[in-house]
């Protein structure tokens, strides 16, 4: 019985430490602009371990990628990040976010034009909300960018996955020419801008 009562002691001085080693992993969601072109950027962030491209912001359940494109369900294309606020914080991922695309082209991220390439940041937190419309509010006042961003900033609903092939897009599909002449450089300028935030 002492036995039994001491491994019981053992387990539970294990136990909470154990749980502290559990990482605290959060999400966020964005939009901006085709996922195929920003999904690799994300990617590649130390703390990111998973990025969902999909559907979010609409009125339709479920929707295909072809119903999406037609503009009429609403959603925006977004990407979902999981990432560990111990190792990236939020405020990291929405400079990311707002350095590696056009926040002040109203439903338009070069020659996709749409309501579903609108830029938005969908927060999962008020805490979230309060910092994505703070680095808005203090961008627009710096003069960074010569036009008012128009990003949207709007309370996360839900989130739709788009089609496995949409998934890991780039890293699949890198020698097709729209990888090679869109996302490259894109993922290439990211690389040099961020390259003390890349996984190892």
């Amino acid at each position: 019985m002492k036995g039994l009562v001491f491994l019981s002691i053992i387990i539970s001085a294990i136990l909470p430490s154990k749980q502290l080693e559990a990482k605290e992993m959060d999400v966020a969601t964005f939009g901006n602009g085709c996922f195929w072109c920003t999904e690799a950027i994300f990617q590649d962030l130390k703390g990111v371990s998973k990025v969902e491209s999909g559907y979010s912001g609409g009125q339709t359940l479920d929707p295909t990628y072809k119903e999406v494109c037609t503009g009429t369900t609403g959603h925006a294309e977004v990407l979902q990040i999981t990432y560990d606020p111990a190792v990236i914080s939020f405020d990291e991922l929405l400079e990311v976010f707002w350095k590696t695309h056009d926040p002040t082209t109203l439903n338009r991220q070069g020659n996709d034009v749409g309501t579903q390439y609108r830029s938005v940041v969908f927060y999962h937190s008020d805490e979230q909300k309060a910092l994505a419309e703070k680095y808005k509010k203090e961008l627009n006042a710096s003069g960074a960018f010569n036009d008012p961003i128009v990003t949207e900033i709007t309370a996360f609903d839900k989130f739709y996955v788009a089609e496995d092939y949409h998934q890991n897009y780039f890293n699949l599909n890198g020698s097709q020419p729209y990888c090679n002449f869109v996302i490259k450089p894109k993922v290439e300028k990211f690389r040099k801008v961020f390259k003390d935030k890349l996984k190892d």
